[in-house]
């Protein structure tokens, strides 16, 4: 079952990275920057699409990419911002 996208969801378009890598902000197609834990608080609001949240072997909740068979959209493959 396709779940519905709704127009007014945000889709991700650029993220910000630390020194390790990690994703701490990502920037949305309203242009709007958020941080992790509010982005992970948008996806459970069914805010942004092609994202969701689970939680890993450490036992924190991440973000993912719904899986597509495409790799250019994933959260680690779009392009940075400062």
């Amino acid at each position: 079952m396709m779940e519905q996208q709704n127009s007014q969801q945000e889709q991700v378009v650029a993220v910000r990275k630390n020194g390790d890598g990690d994703i701490v902000d990502l920037k949305l197609t309203s242009g709007k920057i958020v941080d992790y834990k509010t982005a992970q608080s948008m996806v459970k609001n069914n805010e942004i699409q092609n994202l969701n949240v689970f939680r890993g072997r450490d036992g924190d909740e991440h973000l993912r990419s719904n899986p597509d068979g495409r790799k250019d959209n994933n959260l680690d493959n779009l392009p940075t911002f400062e």
